[in-house]
């Protein structure tokens, strides 16, 4: 049975690649473009792609003898969506098999995982820690259908901190032991000083990592770590925040509280991920030092049971759900430079609700804000890797210049936001790259 699972994913992954179609030019005509920025979608018109870029819009795209058309018959076209918080090589597995199984399986679960990832409409993801520079290759090969990846490689922890999974049998642990499992994967690396900090940083940036990922704080899933404490010193972070400036790119970290969200700004870090529990002060303080947040709707609808109930990380998962009508609240107030994210771990089924997340936030925020959020807000928060970015151009909008990254949807997501949460029915073209990976409306 497990042998039919790779087979039919390994299939399924190398058909989607051979049957895109790579246009020398697309025209797609009679469309009512969403721009990415705007709050309603324009006056039907045409969108020129020749290439892997956006040529032209409007009365200048026509398109050569030969082109690509396709007649959007009055339907929306979008930016394709980008998650700016996800773990590809985390949504399948479970911990264990993690921590204990076969990583060529892991793998090839990856894989399977970015394929229905693109086919969700998130053409672009940000990887929040994981050993994803392999898929990463992959995809850009064209061995693989899947998003595009900003890497962040292995997430970097204290001692006890988020993403320590060890055992409690492996400490202590001095320079001359080992590394463990999840360090020798490229999951988690425990830095303890600065000077390790500095050498596990320029590692992942070695590697290719477009940015790099610290758990400043504690955090739901992790056995050994405590929800309310802070973990990396303020000159942990700094030598952090210096090795990836020397790079021309930036830091961001796991943090919820207030005390672990401020340690981190005043060291010079420039994006703080989740903050559910944050107070009015600190959120006027990211407002004032004009600091980007990556937060997810992280709800006991999407969440809940994913813990045994009344153990300590599902008190822990309860306490976040409890911040999160507080922290959009807060958002709002402050006028938060705000990205969207899911940071769905260790479930398949989470996974396939990527989309009804983003739908979710219509509960905070209006769907014109949503849909920034997952666009042109998530594109320029993936320009702060300068030129560590691993592709170049501008994602998340519609414009002249931009990257080719599009959907085609039946009807109006600003009038109707819950048509993303069904993608299968509602995005009728997807194209990455100016590739086209799914077009049903020849099927018509």
């Amino acid at each position: 049975m497990l042998k039919t699972g790779i087979t039919a994913a390994l299939l399924l992954m190398s058909t989607l690649v051979q049957a895109a179609e790579t246009p020398a030019e697309t025209l797609f005509r009679n469309v009512r473009v969403y721009d990415g920025r705007g709050d309603a979608l324009s006056a039907p018109t045409s969108v020129l792609v020749r290439g892997n870029q956006i040529a032209a819009i409007g009365a200048g795209a026509t398109a050569a003898a030969g082109a690509k058309v396709i007649d959007g018959d009055g339907r929306t076209l979008m930016p394709g969506l980008i998650d700016a918080h996800w773990h590809a090589m985390f949504v399948r597995p479970t911990p264990q098999q993690m921590l204990t199984g076969d990583i060529g399986f892991a793998n090839i679960q990856a894989g399977a995982e970015a394929t229905a990832t693109l086919m969700r409409g998130f053409t672009t993801v940000r990887d929040a820690g994981g050993p994803v520079f392999g898929l990463k290759q992959a995809i850009d090969a064209d061995l693989v259908a899947g998003p595009r990846i900003w890497p962040s490689g292995a997430m970097i922890t204290v001692t006890s901190g988020h993403g320590d999974f060890r055992q409690t049998s492996e400490i202590p642990r001095d320079s001359s032991q080992p590394l463990s499992r999840m360090e020798v994967l490229g999951a988690a690396m425990v830095a303890d000083s600065p000077d390790m900090v500095r050498q596990r940083v320029r590692e992942q940036l070695m590697l290719g990592a477009s940015q790099i990922k610290l758990t400043a704080g504690g955090g739901v899933s992790s056995p050994h770590s405590p929800l309310d404490v802070s973990t990396f010193t303020t000159e942990e972070l700094k030598a952090a925040v210096e090795a990836a400036d020397n790079w021309g790119t930036y830091v961001m970290v796991h943090a919820y509280t207030p005390a672990a969200v401020r340690r981190a700004i005043d060291a010079g870090v420039r994006v703080i991920e989740h903050a559910h529990l944050i107070d009015d002060a600190t959120a006027k303080y990211m407002a004032e030092k004009r600091i980007w947040l990556s937060s997810q709707p992280i709800t006991e609808v999407d969440f809940g049971g994913m813990f045994p109930p009344g153990s300590d990380q599902d008190l822990k998962a309860r306490m976040v759900f409890t911040g999160t009508d507080n922290l959009f609240r807060l958002v709002k107030k402050y006028k938060l430079h705000m990205s969207f994210g899911t940071d769905v771990l260790f479930s398949e089924a989470m996974g396939r609700r990527q989309g009804a997340m983003l739908v979710g936030m219509n509960r905070w925020f209006t769907p014109a804000e949503v849909l920034r959020q997952a666009t042109s807000s998530n594109g320029e928060l993936l320009a702060l890797s300068g030129k560590r970015a691993p592709y170049q151009g501008k994602l998340g909008v519609v414009e002249v210049g931009a990257l080719a990254d599009l959907l085609l949807v039946e009807g109006d997501p600003i009038s109707n936001l819950s048509l993303l949460a069904d993608a299968d029915r509602n995005f009728r073209v997807i194209m990455k790259d100016g590739r086209i990976y799914k077009n049903n409306l020849e099927a018509e």
